[in-house]
């Protein structure tokens, strides 16, 4: 693909947003939560690990722990316990007993709406803060790279081969896409992603914007020569 100017790569992308809007709308978050607090600890708990596992887990966290107060002062062997099926379940539990602690003690028992301030919680980096900035106070700082939105964003031409964190990754969609979608690009494309652009398998002969994708087909073409 020639190189892109920057004019029509935001065009490219905006267009590709205007059909995730229509194929998604908004998109949804996939975990299971009802409040701000309990969306940060379900972030937290998806590290390594699927949301439909989290989803399996959660209902009996918040069953010996209902409140943040009561985390707070749970044993981390027995969080642990609970969350065992989960990857990495021992450093999660004790990032989820300090983190519920901070939260009741510096807090005030309420997760803030505040990029920064999130960022000091135990196991909460940025893209966690992102998730819960969009998705609990719709209040969006950035968007949350996770590896679903890193690998789509390079697919699609929206992040060059320098960009090759999550860090960097971010700050090339935020040139691009003006912060009105920031909210939403995290949910659609983590649906895309397991819909379309699946990382082994992509369905780029059945994908509705393999127009606008400069990758469309290449992982077809790989496999068949191989």
């Amino acid at each position: 693909m020639p190189r892109e100017l920057k004019a029509d790569k935001v065009a490219r992308a905006l267009q590709i947003e205007e059909r995730m809007l229509s194929h998604y709308g908004e998109g949804a978050c996939s975990l299971d939560y009802t409040d701000p607090f309990r969306l940060t600890v379900a972030v937290v708990l998806s590290a390594q690990c699927t949301d439909a596992m989290v989803n399996k887990v959660t209902p009996h966290l918040w069953e010996a722990y209902p409140t943040p107060a009561d985390l707070a002062s749970a044993k981390v062997e027995d969080v642990a316990q609970i969350i065992h099926s989960l990857g990495f379940y021992q450093s999660k539990a004790k990032n989820l007993v300090k983190l519920a602690q901070m939260v009741v003690s510096e807090y005030g028992g309420e997760i803030p709406n505040d990029m920064e301030l999130l960022q000091r919680l135990p196991g909460v980096g940025r893209k966690t803060a992102n998730v819960v900035m969009c998705e609990a106070f719709r209040n969006a700082q950035g968007i949350a790279v996770d590896t679903h939105v890193f690998r789509i964003a390079h697919l699609l031409k929206l992040a060059g081969p320098s960009c090759d964190t999550p860090a960097k990754t971010e700050a090339a969609l935020l040139r691009i896409y003006p912060k009105e979608y920031w909210n939403f690009i995290n949910h659609q494309w983590v649906h895309f992603g397991r819909d379309y652009c699946v990382a082994r398998r992509p369905k780029c002969d059945d994908c509705f914007i393999a127009d606008l994708c400069p990758s469309a087909g290449t992982a077809a073409r790989k496999k068949s020569k191989g």
